[in-house]
């Protein structure tokens, strides 16, 4: 989903494409589902058992957990009896001695400090985000045709024939399914999702103290409201050292400073050269040399921004955003601040990173219904608009599409000469996270992360995962 958006905006930034609104609308719609289910997978099956002891779990009373969890969101899902069945499922798998997926958990670490209950609360929502992002998915899958790989984009809008009265078209009997299935997550992410989050947080408040590294932030805006794509839902900009009161705006995808200052690294890349190239001019040549830590060591290039290494994710938008006065981002991060007694530098954190993907993930639940009341008005209103169709022209051109994915920034690059592909190259929120160093030895932000990151036990590094997943 999200490189198929980047992929189309490079075309659409290299031709001048303008885009119809109800097209804009219906990838908002697709972006924001997207990002739920992306959070709701990243948190619970990627890195919640960091923090969760499962086996732990077992010693739990349910009714107890029924009474933490009723304490902390009235879900509904919250009751004796659903523990009671969870810890069970979870006697019987421990008891037949396959432990499969988990049999390589550090269960037992002592870095690890849940009681049962919270384990065993934790374990269950575990077991009904799968149930929930599945729902999230569907959504995007009904507006893209699939899910993975959605199909229905095209340069210049997208191919999702819209009519509210036509049956064989997305009309509103479908859209109102949508939404059914977007209320059921939003509802999980608010009741259930969020809340876990902060009642980890609260639990492990001292990792709002580790694992900062880079404090250089990057988001770009997101979420289109025109049809040139110069209004957004949610603002860009660049966060220099920590510093808030000083971001540099990135209005639109356009921003003369990010492109012309982004380049990627390969000193320490496994691919031929040396040099810091643009995107426009990237070579994606491999050229596997074996691991050696003083020379080259990684399958990442490494992108810098002005030279400088960024950190890209929840974190980077959140602050953003509220440095640039967004309303709803404030509220979530002052309630959040206030509940666990943080300040704006506790989120420089591998805390802070887990913390604001739960709030986008919040965010982007409710506007993802916003962009379905839009979408739905103006369908009502008469706009049936979907698509320009575009022809590719003789003559050379290049484009930058970016996306505020789920996991931060993303851009594609393409030049294209005589109607075909001359160069295309992806910079993507992994290679600007887990970058290596550069030609000047400066690490990117996994490695910047991990300097006085704690470790109890060497040989059961969960410190270190606990940020890396971050």
């Amino acid at each position: 989903t999200v490189h198929a958006i980047s992929s189309v905006r490079a075309v659409e930034h290299a031709l001048n494409v303008e885009v119809p609104l109800n097209a804009q609308l219906v990838r908002n719609l697709m972006i924001a589902q997207h990002s739920v289910q992306d959070h709701l997978v990243h948190f619970y099956h990627l890195s919640a058992l960091d923090w969760v002891d499962i086996v732990s779990a077992l010693q739990a009373d349910p009714a107890k957990t029924a009474q933490l969890a009723q304490g902390l969101s009235d879900w509904p899902g919250n009751s004796v009896t659903e523990f009671k069945a969870v810890k069970e499922r979870l006697k019987a798998f421990v008891d037949g001695g396959k432990l499969g997926i988990f049999a390589s958990g550090y269960w037992g670490h002592p870095a690890m400090k849940l009681p049962p209950e919270a384990n065993l609360m934790a374990l269950a929502h575990y077991l009904n985000a799968f149930d929930y992002q599945r729902k999230a998915a569907q959504a995007v899958a009904i507006l893209g045709g699939k899910n993975p790989h959605i199909q229905n984009l095209v340069v210049g809008g997208v191919a999702t024939a819209i009519n509210p009265d036509n049956l064989a078209t997305l009309n509103l009997e479908r859209l109102a399914y949508v939404r059914s299935l977007m209320e059921e997550a939003r509802n999980f992410v608010q009741q259930v999702y969020y809340p876990d989050v902060l009642a980890i947080a609260a639990a492990y408040k001292e990792w709002f103290g580790v694992g900062a590294g880079v404090t250089n932030y990057l988001a770009v805006p997101e979420f289109p409201h025109d049809t040139r794509s110069t209004r957004f839902g949610l603002a860009g900009g660049i966060i220099s050292n920590g510093d808030l009161q000083n971001i540099r705006v990135i209005k639109d995808h356009r921003d003369d400073y990010l492109i012309a200052n982004i380049q990627e690294s390969v000193a320490r890349a496994w691919y031929e050269g040396a040099d810091s190239l643009h995107p426009w001019k990237g070579v994606t040549q491999p050229n596997y040399t074996d691991f050696a830590a003083d020379a080259k060591y990684s399958w990442c290039k490494a992108p810098r921004l002005a030279g400088q290494p960024v950190q890209v994710g929840p974190v980077a938008q959140i602050l953003v955003n509220y440095a640039a006065g967004d309303a709803r981002v404030r509220r979530l991060v002052d309630e959040a601040n206030t509940k666990l007694g943080l300040t704006l530098k506790d989120y420089h954190s591998t805390m802070g990173r887990l913390l604001t993907r739960g709030m986008r993930a919040h965010l982007m639940a409710d506007l993802s219904l916003e962009f379905l009341d839009q979408l739905t008005a103006n369908l009502v209103g008469g706009d049936q608009a979907y698509a320009n169709p575009t022809e590719i022209p003789d003559g050379e051109f290049q484009g930058v599409g970016f996306h505020e994915a789920p996991r931060g920034s993303l851009s594609h690059w393409i030049v294209i000469k005589n109607r075909k592909i001359d160069n295309y190259q992806a910079v993507v929120p992994t290679t600007w996270n887990a970058s290596p160093r550069d030609e000047k030895g400066v690490p990117g932000p996994y490695e910047a992360s991990l300097v006085g990151n704690p470790v109890v036990q060497p040989d059961k590094p969960l410190e270190v995962l606990r940020t890396v997943h971050s």
